[in-house]
């Protein structure tokens, strides 16, 4: 029985998973999470009580947490493309970096995002400032890790890069990266050409609407 991913195209964390899985080639059956798909909904959330995409189901084992679902599948499922490295040295980078995208530039976007769906009486301006800070502060720190990298993590694409492609896609858009932070725009644009990032925001292309603050006319 194939891989079955419970995901949804627009979500970030989602994409994160979707770009492992393109990376090695990795047969699965794409679980779509939406209103249109009760029987799909039902069958995640009892996988699943905290109702979190993604879900991986392998086999009746089910896997959560984007970065632990890489991590399985390049335990159990692995490709040609190693997306963490062998050596604890190595893997520790790797998983540092991993956990900064997802903590300092994910987070902090995701404030933005979840802010504007609140009833307008319940926004939290002093929250969206905080990220917004945050958010300047890991493109700061970002530019300097990243000179004379090819990759979040050295040379080698890895389970860093899979959380930086949606961070900074999505992060972007709501706080633009400064032309002053030159490596960490190169960065993104070398993340976009890649074809299995490439091929999540194409899929997701359909799905921008969906965006609260509106997607920008570009990526």
């Amino acid at each position: 029985m194939p891989l079955q991913l419970f995901a949804h195209p627009f979500s970030s964390y989602c994409q994160k998973v979707l770009i492992a899985l393109y990376e090695n080639e990795l047969p699965f059956q794409f679980r779509l999470l939406g209103p249109d798909e009760p029987e799909t909904g039902a069958q995640f959330q009892a996988l699943w009580p905290i109702r979190r995409m993604p879900v991986l189901l392998d086999n009746g084992r089910t896997v959560v947490e984007s970065s632990i679902i890489i991590e399985y599948l390049g335990l159990y499922h692995p490709g040609m493309v190693r997306l963490l490295p062998g050596t604890v040295e190595a893997a520790l980078e790797v998983r540092m970096m991993d956990r900064f995208f997802d903590n300092y530039v994910m987070t902090p976007m995701q404030k933005f995002v979840f802010d504007s769906l609140r009833p307008v009486d319940k926004r939290d301006a002093y929250g969206v400032e905080e990220a917004r800070v945050l958010l300047e502060r890991a493109y700061a720190w970002l530019d300097e890790t990243l000179a004379g990298r090819t990759w979040a993590a050295g040379e080698a694409f890895s389970l860093a890069d899979c959380a930086a492609a949606p961070a900074l896609f999505y992060a972007d858009w709501v706080h633009p990266i400064a032309e002053s932070f030159a490596w960490v725009r190169a960065y993104r644009q070398r993340l976009l050409a890649r074809p299995s990032v490439a091929r999540v925001v194409d899929e997701a292309r359909p799905y921008r609407g969906l965006f609260p603050l509106g997607a920008p006319d570009r990526d």
